[in-house]
């Protein structure tokens, strides 16, 4: 049984996304995808300071199956990114809610996040995508 957090929120592409503070948020990728993945042996992370909109590809998760894109779940700037990923891409299989995030955004308005953040899906709903 793969684990869906209840505090955080989900895309239908298989990323999390946790609010951190009142215009931050931290995103990776899911168990589900991870479990799907397979083992992962490489992470491609976005540049800080760029801006992206909800969709773009910003980073890369190669495993021993697939590659796959990571792709924006908000419109935001990229803050930050997990470099321990660069070192110990496995991280993502052994811990994708924790050590595993990938990056983090940060928008302009609190109030904006809010509505964006209500757009995506709960627990629930991501659990009725992958047939949980």
């Amino acid at each position: 049984m793969t684990q869906t957090p209840e505090d955080l929120r989900y895309t239908e592409e298989h990323e999390w996304v946790q609010r951190i503070g009142p215009t931050r948020v931290r995103v990776g990728i899911t168990d589900y995808a991870q479990s799907q993945l397979g083992d992962v042996v490489f992470v491609q992370l976005p540049e800080t300071d760029k801006d992206v909109a909800v969709g773009d590809s910003i980073a890369e998760v190669e495993s021993t199956k697939s590659v796959s894109d990571i792709y924006a779940p908000i419109a935001a700037k990229v803050v930050a990114v997990n470099e321990v990923l660069v070192q110990e891409p496995e991280t993502l299989n052994t811990d994708p809610y924790s050590d595993g995030w990938l990056f983090e955004l940060e928008v302009a308005d609190a109030a904006g996040l809010d509505q964006t953040l209500d757009e995506l899906l709960d627990a629930a709903g991501y659990q009725g995508v992958i047939g949980g």
